[in-house]
């Protein structure tokens, strides 16, 4: 490729950064709009722990029904290690909230805004600090990064708690201290980590940058600094030998504009560090020095493989498959089970009297039920002994109504004329299942729950 043609096209389609920011803005308007989207009355994702409820794709599921945490919980881990394997840190540098944050307050309101930074590609000169005009930037820089920080904490606490109820929480604060204390925190810690702990939290803090090294192998996406046209520039043990190539044909010119920009303080040329988000910002400036020599920048997002090789990016291969199978299955179950949404729940607790003995032999447990309507309307509810006509219901006499989204405990009698059992050592439990239904959708709303009844030994019997 010629110089002319090389500068006209930049070596390159969009940079790097101008993608970046467009992803951040696309996880932004997700992230802000998610909470205020409602499928019949239900949110697109909560998990509120003031209802006990679980929200997912508009179907509100109970505490008692969260079986599907584990296929959550699952369904992230091994979307990580995925994501990992294939392309390396890339959440780091194009999804993470640290990464996100600090970009708007170094690169938008330190340089952009205020001009507190002189250059927005040099992240390793400080502001200098002895000016007065720079300690007020500054003072301004963290104001506005407050009422960020504000939004911010608040829109992940919509994930705890609807937006409707959040603002009508907020307007009574001396009746939701814990509310406004978790909001306080979030805040002071935004504050805290992107003023003061800045990358530091991504060099030092964070455990992925810890784990990505054991989920990596030769064929992941990386941030790669291409050694065989620029030259060596450390040895094998990490040593710097000089700061520009001086082995023969070396194409880097030695001007370490990618170490400048770096917003983790590396030097790419080094090789895979864990300090390396994969925000590539030391390729774009590579690619604007080495389009104007008319060439290719040195530093691109590709795999180690495919530099040493020349060949294509291997994307599937063994580790890759096995990992989009594994997330097909587990996405699948999450599937079956959401789609078993109970409308009724039931729990049955025995008292803490196995049994009573009334006139002419009649025997009686009772029993402490726990209904609860998970439905969105009210409904009759009653129940019903199988399989033994023998036990009998006296308590409660009547079907019983129960609004949408209400619990309510009913002392439950059962008892029995006949003998159960002749037995005369000791007493005998009998298998009972209860089917407990509402009168309205009997075939739809139904629930089925074993339990037993305690039968005393025959000589207790008069």
């Amino acid at each position: 490729m010629s110089q002319s043609s090389c500068e006209e096209t930049s070596c390159s389609g969009t940079p790097y950064y101008k993608k970046r920011y467009w992803v951040f803005a696309l996880i932004t308007l997700v992230a802000m709009g998610l909470p205020f989207i409602q499928i019949d009355g239900n949110q697109l994702f909560l998990l509120s722990f003031d209802k006990k409820q679980l929200h997912l794709l508009g179907v509100a599921f109970d505490m008692q029904e969260l079986y599907l945490m584990p296929f959550l919980l699952m369904l992230l881990f091994l979307g990580i290690f995925f994501v990992t394997t294939l392309a390396g840190r890339v959440w780091c540098g194009w999804g993470c909230p640290q990464t996100i944050f600090r970009v708007i307050y170094r690169d938008v309101i330190e340089t952009k805004l205020l001009g507190l930074r002189k250059r927005i590609d040099n992240k390793q000169q400080e502001p200098d600090m002895s000016l007065p005009i720079n300690k007020l930037k500054k003072g301004a820089a963290l104001l506005i990064w407050i009422g960020i920080s504000v939004v911010a904490a608040s829109n992940f606490l919509w994930y705890f708690i609807p937006p409707a109820d959040f603002f009508t929480y907020l307007s009574n604060p001396a009746e939701h201290t814990i509310l406004i204390t978790f909001l306080a925190v979030l805040v002071a810690v935004m504050v805290f980590d992107i003023i003061f702990i800045k990358e530091n939290f991504c060099v030092y803090m964070c455990p992925y940058s810890r784990v990505q090294s054991v989920l990596y192998d030769n064929d992941t996406i990386m941030t790669v600094y291409d050694y065989e046209r620029g030259g060596k520039v450390f040895d094998p043990k990490g040593i710097k030998l000089w700061k520009k190539p001086e082995t023969p044909n070396a194409e880097c010119t030695g001007c370490e504009l990618c170490v400048k920009v770096c917003p983790t303080h590396i030097d790419i040329r080094k090789g895979m560090q864990l300090e390396c988000i994969n925000c590539l910002e030391c390729a774009d400036a590579c690619t604007k020095v080495m389009g104007k020599l008319g060439k290719e920048s040195l530093i691109g997002w590709t795999s180690p493989q495919a530099v040493e090789t020349r060949e294509k990016v291997r994307y599937f291969r063994f580790r890759t498959i096995a990992y989009m199978v594994a997330l097909v299955i587990v996405m699948g179950a999450l599937v079956v089970m959401s789609g078993k949404k109970e409308h009724m729940l039931l729990n049955i607790n025995r008292t803490t009297e196995l049994y009573s003995i009334k006139e002419q032999g009649m025997v009686e447990n009772s029993y402490v039920f726990l209904f609860q309507n998970t439905d969105k309307v009210a409904h009759d509810y009653y129940f019903e002994i199988l399989d033994n006509p023998k036990i009998k219901i006296k308590r409660p006499e009547e079907p019983f109504t129960l609004e949408p989204g209400k619990k309510v405990k009913k002392v439950v009698v059962l008892y029995t004329e006949e003998r159960l059992s002749e037995d005369g050592r000791k007493d005998t439990p009998v298998p009972i299942k209860i089917h407990a239904y509402a009168l309205d959708k009997k075939e739809e709303i139904s629930v089925f729950r074993d339990s037993v009844f305690v039968y005393p030994r025959i000589d207790l019997i008069h």
